[in-house]
Parts: C-alpha cells; sequence; structure tokens
C-alpha cells in the first residue's frame, strides 16, 4: 500500500486516558486536564521539526460531542452521484503558500466549520480537508461544496482509512500524517494496521471511567489475532513527572 507514513501523538494519564470525561471536547481540552498533564507542546513541536509531517489528522469527536445534533442542513435535490467524487478544487490544492492539510474524518457529516483555513501564524498555510464515505449525506457534500472545503472519499459503510491515506498520498503527495485524534480514531487506525509510530506523553495523575476514551479504543482482539507489538525508540522523563515514551510499531510477521 503506497501511503504516508502515520505518527501518532497523544498526551495521557497513567491510565491511558485522553481526556477527562466522554463528553470532554478533545481538542479543545478543560482546565482540569491542563492542571495535572501540564503542556505537550515541545513534544509535538519537536516531532513537526523532525517529520515535516503535510497533513495532520483528527476525528470528529474532536469537534463534537455524541448525541450533539448537528445544524440542519438544507436537503439536496438532484443527482447525488457527482457528489461522491473526490472535491479538491485546483485552485486550493495548488495555492500559493500552502503548507500542509488539517485533515478531519467526518463520515457521518457532524462537523459545520467556522474556519477553512486558519488564523493563527502556527496554522498559516494549512487548509481544512475532510475524509468522509459513500454513505455520508449528500447534503453534508453539497455543503462541504458551497465552503469550497475539500474532500476525499473511501468506504462504503464507513470511512476506509486505508482507501483514503493512498488518495492523499497519490493526489496530494502526502509522506506523513501526523494524527492527534482521540481513542476511536486511533482505535480504527491500529486495527486497519495503518500505525507506523506511537508516541505517548504519560502524565501522573489516574483518570478511570467507564465512558472516558482511551489512547486505542477498539474492537476486542479475535482469538486469531495478536496485540501489535511495539519496539522502544525512545523514552524521556519530563518536568512535572511526565515520561514521553517513543515506539515503532513492529510489522507483523509473515
Amino acid at each position: 500500500m503506497n501511503r504516508p507514513k502515520v505518527v501518532v501523538f497523544n498526551s495521557a494519564s497513567a491510565d491511558g486516558r485522553v481526556a477527562l470525561s466522554a463528553d470532554t471536547l478533545l481538542l479543545f481540552g478543560d482546565e482540569r486536564w491542563t492542571n495535572v498533564a501540564g503542556s505537550s507542546q515541545d513534544a509535538l513541536d519537536w516531532l513537526k521539526l523532525t517529520y515535516q509531517p503535510q497533513a495532520t489528522l483528527e476525528g470528529s469527536g474532536s469537534f463534537v460531542v455524541d448525541g450533539q445534533e448537528p445544524e440542519a442542513l438544507p436537503p439536496f435535490e438532484g443527482d447525488p452521484a457527482p457528489l461522491y467524487e473526490d472535491f479538491l478544487p485546483e485552485h486550493i490544492v495548488n495555492r500559493p503558500g500552502h503548507r500542509g492539510w488539517f485533515t478531519t474524518v467526518d463520515g457521518r457529516g457532524r462537523i459545520r466549520w467556522l474556519y477553512k483555513e486558519f488564523p493563527s501564524e502556527e496554522w498559516q498555510g494549512w487548509h481544512l480537508l475532510v475524509l468522509v464515505a459513500r454513505t455520508t449525506p449528500p447534503a453534508y457534500l453539497a455543503y462541504l461544496r458551497r465552503e469550497e472545503i475539500p474532500y476525499l472519499v473511501g468506504g462504503e459503510g464507513h470511512v476506509d482509512l486505508g482507501c483514503v491515506l493512498e488518495k492523499m498520498a497519490h493526489r496530494l503527495g502526502v509522506t506523513c500524517l501526523l494524527s492527534t485524534a482521540g481513542g476511536r480514531l486511533n482505535g480504527a487506525l491500529l486495527r486497519a494496521g495503518l500505525v507506523d509510530e506511537v508516541n505517548i506523553d504519560l502524565f501522573p495523575a489516574l483518570i478511570g471511567g467507564f465512558q472516558t476514551s482511551t489512547l486505542f479504543a477498539s474492537p476486542d482482539l479475535r482469538p486469531d489475532e495478536a496485540p501489535a507489538r511495539l519496539r522502544l525508540l525512545a523514552a524521556q522523563v519530563r518536568d512535572g513527572g511526565n515520561v514521553w515514551l517513543r515506539y515503532e510499531v513492529v510489522p507483523p510477521v509473515g
């Protein structure tokens, strides 16, 4: 498979939680989280400088809490078939000053976007890219086209991550992707065999919870499946008792 290198980065409690509760938006955090976890920005900056990723990856759970109803969109009228073709406007893909893609998986069409490009200096030159499936509502795809938000289509019942990553490599020249997504998207990447490196900034706290998101939330292993084996690349004790662990995912034998 010709796809980008996928590097995962998360800040997590010692029991592997990446949020304080199930109703916490991962991208915007919580003051209690910051107080106990500290900042992982230096580790994230090191990864960006070292790997020069051309895309980042988030799931819809970083923006919308489960059960939250999005703003209704006008129903699409007409033949929906053309909507299920990749939407990559030339003037956006090849625009001057392009630096990367802020990529989000949103197969259910839940997010209503405030920004296509991002106002901060850190994200200058980055543009939104949405990953959808053939079951994504046509009204949402029509909305993305009206807003001139590029998207890639892959998968029948849900977003086929391998398919859309291949498209990112082939159509957009992406060779490295940095995922800071939550547990469900991380788990989907893991089960699809798409994770190459795992970075965890563990902080000294315990959160617990039955519904609280973990680092890799995925279906249980089948009897014939083995755990993904890791090879330690580095371990660094940081301020406040945090430990930054870097692992390479060992490819399965055979």
